[in-house]
């Protein structure tokens, strides 16, 4: 099995240390097994992305010995991609125009969903007859486009959680603004990288479903996936920046001991106050030793 994977992070910050926290994980996991780490910057947002989050982000991988292969993906070089990926879909017939406004999603939102996701979109544009299409349009509504999901409902088995499943929604492909939406652009991606198993954050196992559908409408392989319980702060809410000391360069403490820090989470290094570099842990990681339950580090 192709056991290649990676590390996406958005460069809309420094990373704290869930995140340095996942990306360890995902690096000892394809490295135990010999395998390449692919490394991707997820900077579609143009608004919050910066390059000097990015050149930070790098340096603290760099810094805890956490390497990767080959160049750096960007996504904001890769939209004709993302359109060529829109375009197969539509023309399966599997995407719609969706007018709806901020408001009125989080109306929809708020309503029980049964199977779906907390956050599922009902199909209010799915069926939208022609004469109310064209009446959105002439008064200048923007449109983001969307997935006719059917419904489809879509189990999976975490190599952390375990057995997972839900209904998938009509979600977005393409903002109102002109965006690929995060869930089309991983999957072409990963696809793009040949990515094998996805190791990442627990707060996005809700898009699993949603992700292995494209991947099945595209004719894309599918990889395994794993994801890492979160990172809490003292106050039992996910680690944030009112958190305090939440980032690399705010501890008062060097690499190699804020690497010991994480290693002791994953039950690793015991005894160790310093682990110099990530490559240090290889011979004692255990995928099966990864705990299941949030953990805190401050």
């Amino acid at each position: 099995m192709n056991a290649d994977g990676r590390f996406a992070p958005s460069p809309t910050g420094p990373l704290h240390l869930g995140s340095l926290r996942t990306a360890l994980v995902a690096w000892l996991v394809a490295r135990s097994q010999s395998a390449c780490f692919r490394l991707r910057i997820e900077d579609l947002d143009p608004q919050r992305s910066r390059p000097e989050f990015e050149r930070s982000q790098l340096a603290d991988l760099t810094a805890l010995g956490i390497d990767w292969d080959g160049q750096v993906l960007r996504q904001s070089e890769r939209l004709p991609e993302y359109e060529q990926a829109l375009a197969e879909l539509q023309a399966q017939g599997r995407s719609y125009r969706c007018y709806c406004t901020r408001a009125e999603i989080r109306e929809a939102a708020s309503a029980p969903h049964g199977d779906y996701p907390e956050s599922a979109y009902p199909g209010t544009c799915r069926q939208l007859a022609e004469p109310e299409r064209r009446a959105r349009e002439r008064i200048g509504r923007p449109y983001a486009l969307r997935l006719r999901a059917e419904g489809e409902r879509i189990e999976f088995s975490d190599g952390l959680l375990g057995a997972q499943g839900s209904r998938v929604d009509d979600f977005v492909l393409r903002r109102a603004d002109g965006v690929p939406a995060y869930q089309l652009a991983v999957v072409v991606d990963d696809a793009a990288q040949a990515i094998g198993q996805v190791v990442r954050g627990a707060d996005l196992i809700s898009s699993t479903p949603r992700q292995i559908l494209l991947y099945r409408l595209l004719g894309l392989p599918e990889p395994s996936f794993a994801h890492v319980p979160l990172v809490l702060g003292p106050d039992g809410a996910r680690l944030a920046k009112r958190h305090g000391a939440v980032t690399l360069s705010e501890r008062a403490e060097p690499p190699e001991v804020v690497l010991a820090r994480l290693a002791h989470s994953l039950e690793m290094a015991q005894g160790r106050t310093r682990v110099v570099g990530a490559a240090e842990l290889l011979t004692e990681f255990a995928p099966d030793r990864v705990p299941r339950e949030p953990v805190s580090l401050i």
